[in-house]
């Protein structure tokens, strides 16, 4: 028994004595080290391909074209590429500015004068010029006019829409989203303002009241909505305080008016009819005594 439990050690023994044993087993070892290394990797990258193929799932849009910004977040920019380089023809009709201004501010057309809406705007050198979109928004109307030199219109937040005028080439139709600084036309010429030449008229409005752009150019479109906010409270406050007035006009009117109802007259009358002692039909009750009391001493003294 002890014999045949040797001959296994003793072999081992014999093989570990070979030279090639070591390295044998060397090469097996690290065998098994690889295939591990391997098998752990194949399971990385498997987790790491779950990651990618979600991370471009959720960005697949990116190459899509964005969803149109807030316009109210915006800084209004002039319809031109360089405002620098631009002049403005005739300035926006103030009803607040001095004589003057208005006057220059006036358009004159087949006999009578017109109020400017806006600003008429051409270049230096007087040459044709790209019309931009001076905020983001939807094109809602596309006309042509002769008069007015054609015209586009883009409708924004809160009430606020840019119009166009003066225009020709128009790039842009009905439905159109437009982002700010996009080219929507080319400046030209109308027949209501001739004498600006080539030129853009812009006109910033606010539920259809046409406000001067140049108090809104570089600030955010959210100016206009404070401004006509404010515009607002300036022309409640007067209609309050002439409320209070119709108010208080009565109540001084309802004194004079008892006062007046008083019958001063009647008072008068009233004390000359006790001062001279008639009563109402005019008739002096002492006197009828007196006859009474003659008529009685005269009766006695027949009888006597």
């Amino acid at each position: 028994m002890r014999e045949e439990e040797k001959k296994p050690t003793s072999t081992i023994r014999r093989i570990l004595k070979q030279r090639w044993a070591l390295s044998a087993i060397y090469i097996a070892s690290a065998a098994i080290i690889l295939a591990a290394a391997f098998l752990l990797q194949n399971s990385f990258d498997d987790s790491a391909k779950d990651g990618k193929e979600e991370s471009a799932e959720t960005g697949k849009n990116y190459g899509e074209p964005s969803v149109e910004v807030n316009s109210n977040l915006e800084t209004i920019k002039m319809p031109v590429a360089d405002a620098d380089k631009s002049v403005i023809k005739k300035q926006f009709y103030d009803v607040n500015a001095d004589e003057k201004a208005q006057e220059e501010a006036l358009v004159f057309y087949n006999n009578r004068y017109e109020q400017n809406k806006g600003i008429d705007i051409a270049t230096e050198d007087g040459k044709s010029f790209d019309v931009k979109a001076s905020l983001s928004g939807n094109v809602t109307k596309v006309q042509d006019d002769a008069l007015l030199g054609n015209l586009v219109e883009v409708e924004h937040e809160d009430g606020v829409v840019t119009r166009y005028q003066s225009v020709k080439d128009i790039k842009v139709a009905v439905g159109d989203k437009v982002k700010q600084g996009q080219a929507i036309a080319t400046a030209g010429k109308s027949q209501i303002n001739e004498e600006a030449g080539v030129h853009v008229h812009f006109e910033i409005r606010k539920d259809n009241i046409a406000l001067n752009p140049l108090d809104f150019v570089d600030k955010q479109a959210s100016a206009i909505q404070s401004a006509t906010e404010a515009e607002a409270d300036k022309e409640e406050t007067p209609a309050v305080e002439e409320s209070e007035a119709d108010k208080e006009t009565p109540a001084v009117e309802g004194s004079e008016a008892d006062k007046e109802e008083t019958p001063a007259v009647d008072e008068t009358d009233e004390s000359t009819d006790l001062e001279s002692g008639t009563d109402e039909e005019g008739s002096v009750p002492g006197e009828d005594t007196t006859e009474e009391s003659d008529s009685l001493k005269d009766s006695l003294n027949q009888s006597n």
